[in-house]
């Protein structure tokens, strides 16, 4: 078989460890592999380079992705989706293999609804795609966020302040989640509840007379009321760009009006993107990349390589991308657990 491979969205760590399990295990098997640059662009474009396990030997250990990655939508136009099937035919594609989040995952649907063979691996710090238990680059980012707490409690501590940190998390607060109750913050928020102001300032009020400051993890994509601070602009998908909200900013602001203590925001941003994936991650992603092939030489298409419990399987790509996976009442009760009081 001859299968292509591309990463799109966002780039996080274990890409590469994704790309390598896919190139590896169709090379045992005696395949070729094509690698797509810049995701559903490079498809688009026909842009294209062989991949060959000389390529990728230490591939796991670097975070990124070395095809390149964009946040094009490959069928927003017909004449985009036509180039898309063009390239496809040049190439004589058996199986295309597609890492990415949501977006990525709903165009290689279309492509499937279109009868061609493709293959879903997700992938996405934020872990909110449907139908599996864990996605790699998650537990990458939430470490470095938990890292950015820890720096910043030295901080607080030192001055005697409040100290927000903002992270990643559109509609989905895994990562705030996992960063505040890794790191010990005061209080979470997350997109699955709303602000509660009064709950909000009672714990930072008793983080700071219990200990003389408070730390708090907010996740950038929830809604403070008022003004949402929304910046018009949006992806190809239809997506609101969310890096100039400011919503770490504008909470900061809000707890020094209201409780008088000297408050700083920090914004971690792209940080939580890069660097090398965790051993979770490199295992993950490289696991997920194997089964990818694997179902497509069982001519399995239309499906998507997931974790469930500790079993690699495959599921339809309408289970992973029906709805996003949020954080749900158990969750939410254990984040509240710690909150302080």
């Amino acid at each position: 078989m001859r299968f292509g491979v591309l990463t799109g969205g966002g780039d996080c760590p274990g890409l590469n460890a994704a790309i390598r399990g896919v190139v590896y295990r169709a090379h045992v098997q005696g395949h070729e592999v094509l690698g797509f640059l810049d995701g559903w662009k490079g498809v688009r474009d026909d842009r294209v380079r062989p991949l060959l396990p000389t390529d990728l030997s230490d591939a796991i250990t670097r975070g990124g992705t070395m095809l390149g990655t964009s946040r094009t939508n490959p069928f927003a136009k017909e004449e985009d989706a036509t180039r898309v099937l063009a390239t496809l035919d040049r190439h004589h594609l058996d199986a295309l293999i597609a890492i990415g989040g949501d977006d990525t995952l709903r165009a290689a649907r279309e492509l499937h609804r279109r009868n061609r063979p493709v293959v879903g691996v997700p992938k996405t710090m934020d872990n909110d795609v449907g139908g599996t238990d864990w996605t790699f680059g998650f537990d990458s980012a939430a470490t470095v966020a938990v890292d950015a707490v820890e720096r910043l409690r030295d901080t607080a501590a030192s001055h005697s302040r409040v100290i927000v940190l903002e992270v990643m998390g559109r509609a989905a607060g895994w990562v705030a989640m996992a960063t505040g109750l890794g790191a010990a913050a005061d209080r979470t928020l997350v997109p699955e509840e709303p602000y509660d102001e009064a709950a909000v300032m009672a714990s930072i009020r008793a983080a700071v007379r219990e200990r003389g400051f408070a730390l708090v993890v907010v996740s950038e994509g929830i809604d403070l009321g008022g003004s949402k601070g929304s910046t018009g602009a949006q992806d190809e998908f239809g997506h609101e760009l969310l890096r100039e909200r400011g919503v770490g900013a504008a909470l900061a602001k809000r707890i020094e009006t209201v409780t008088g203590v000297e408050t700083r925001s920090a914004q971690i941003g792209h940080i939580q993107r890069g660097g090398p994936p965790t051993l979770f991650d490199r295992l993950l992603a490289t696991r997920l990349g194997v089964k990818a092939v694997d179902l497509a030489l069982a001519g399995q298409f239309g499906q998507v390589a997931v974790l469930r419990g500790e079993e690699v399987r495959g599921v339809p790509l309408d289970d992973a991308i029906r709805t996003n996976k949020r954080l749900d009442a158990g969750w939410l009760d254990l984040l509240h657990t710690f909150d302080a009081r």
